[in-house]
């Protein structure tokens, strides 16, 4: 099993709803994902990143199949239009 991890810092924190929203839709969209959470920061820190999506996954060609998969590629566009910096992990549980 795979656990992916993503972190935006967000040019609009605004925006943060929306993107949470579309990213959740894709729980039971794609084969090989096993579970998919989105959060939103409430410290708002400096360090903070202000959305976090955990996701795992049953491979690493799982994670592949994921983020090739169309229902993701169509979430792309609004994320990285909304996204001054990105942050990811990969990791074997």
């Amino acid at each position: 099993m795979v656990r992916h991890i993503v972190m935006w810092k967000l040019r609009n924190k605004a925006d943060a709803g929306q993107i949470k929203a579309r990213l959740e839709a894709l729980n039971g969209a794609i084969p090989g994902l096993i579970s998919l959470d989105v959060g939103i920061d409430f410290l708002a820190s400096e360090q903070s990143a202000d959305l976090v999506l955990v996701a795992d996954l049953e491979s690493r060609a799982a994670l592949d199949h994921y983020q090739t998969h169309p229902e993701h590629q169509a979430v792309v566009p609004l994320i990285r239009e909304a996204a001054l910096s990105r942050s990811v992990v990969d990791y074997e549980l």
